[in-house]
């Protein structure tokens, strides 16, 4: 009796692994996201300061470049702080400024980090990139290094806070105008701190007292809190305007659903997502004899003369890394074959109709995977999945023939 319930338990385990494995999702592909220049904040340009709820200072601020409010209402200590450029209290120029850092913003977000993980920034010497952490901070002095050119772009997840007295140091010629901190919550200056960049915070900002900035201070939805700080807005910068989100192409194409058939011209096309737009190229295998593909537009077509099982590989590619592959196998039979002995023979499809071929695998990179729709290889997934499932079938039968 112990045993047949033990063969019992350990059948309805591999049933229970083997049909969860069944089913297991397949991840993502994804692209690589990058930019060619500096952000564009579109109107938001011309702000040293933009608030979303209100914008609020004590003591002798100074902001060179223009003061904004939007939605909110409530602009206050000015004076005694200075503002060199024109206040925008509610009014249709700080509301599109506003749109425009939102956009701003989520390009920021986009981004793919080169570096990731990050937190304390002190001691750090960066050349241009992209940096992420779940939060940042800087407890002293971080240098980035590179040219007037150079573009530096800061993903804080949550929060940004600086430390009393930390500085950020430009060298090489770097410029404030290329330094972009998207702050997922809210960001804190430190006393005396020395800022640079546009920091553009999903919530709010607050500089205390002394804090210095070279560059912006941008709430996209709630306040700026000002005490006796510096904000000097970048100028003589690069037109960003034409700066381009660039991102690494994923083949999209779905797996088609007909057959090839020797004598009847066939059509198929490979898409790709990306920026700029992907080419393509067969990296691996071979088409069916009678077909051609244009490694512009990703169609295959042709008449196919030769039946047969053909595996062959296509690699999309724009300039942006990682490149993307996927792996089909296009399967041609006589027009004999195509329909079974007996068998009702398939409407014909209708004219212009796209033919399809079996698409045996998607991956993301120079491999070679599953699912067209995902990337993901599943072929080990599945036969694990069918062992189990098998194991556990005949362990129940000796189960049920042992009582």
């Amino acid at each position: 009796m112990t045993g047949s319930h033990n063969r019992r338990g350990i059948a309805a385990v591999a049933i229970a692994v083997g049909i969860g494995i069944a089913v297991l999702p397949a991840a993502s592909a994804s692209a690589d996201v990058t930019i060619d220049g500096p952000i564009n904040l579109g109107t938001a340009t011309a702000f040293g300061v933009l608030g979303a709820s209100t914008v609020t200072n004590t003591g002798p601020s100074n902001i060179s470049g223009d003061l904004g409010l939007s939605p909110g209402t409530s602009i206050t200590g000015f004076p005694p702080g200075i503002v060199l450029g024109t206040v925008e209290p509610t009014t249709a120029v700080a509301a599109q400024a506003q749109a425009d850092l939102t956009t701003a913003y989520n390009v920021a977000a986009s981004l793919t980090p080169t570096t990731s993980g990050l937190s304390d920034l002190v001691g750090l010497s960066l050349t241009p990139g992209v940096y992420s952490g779940p939060t940042l901070s800087l407890s002293g002095d971080l240098t980035l290094a590179g040219t007037a050119e150079s573009v530096w772009v800061f993903q804080a997840d949550s929060t940004l806070i600086t430390g009393s007295a930390s500085r950020i140091l430009l060298t090489g010629g770097a410029s404030s105008c290329n330094v972009f901190w998207k702050v997922g919550s809210s960001a804190t200056l430190g006393t005396a701190s020395q800022f640079v960049g546009t920091l553009m915070a999903s919530q709010s900002i607050t500089a205390t007292t002394s804090a210095t900035v070279q560059g912006r201070l941008l709430a996209d939805n709630a306040a700026v809190t000002l005490d006796s700080n510096v904000i000097t807005r970048p100028t003589g910068c690069e037109d960003a305007s034409t700066t381009v989100v660039l991102a690494s192409p994923t083949i999209t194409s779905g797996a088609p659903t007909a057959t090839a058939v020797v004598g009847t011209p066939y059509t198929f096309t490979i898409t790709a997502s990306g920026t700029p737009a992907a080419g393509f190229r067969i990296s691996a295998g071979g088409l069916p004899t009678g077909l051609t593909f244009d490694s512009t537009t990703g169609v295959i077509s042709g008449t196919p003369t030769t039946a047969g099982s053909y595996t062959f590989t296509v690699t999309a590619s724009n300039g942006v890394a990682p490149d993307t592959a996927a792996s089909y196998t296009v399967a041609v039979t006589t027009a004999a074959a195509a329909v079974a002995p007996g068998a009702t023979p398939a409407a014909a499809a209708a004219p212009g109709a796209t033919p399809a071929v079996a698409v045996n695998s998607v991956a993301r990179g120079a491999g070679v995977g599953e699912l067209a729709a995902t990337g993901a290889d599943l072929t080990p997934i599945l036969v694990l999945s069918v062992l189990l499932l098998a194991l556990g079938g005949g362990l129940l039968v000796r189960s049920s023939r042992s009582r």
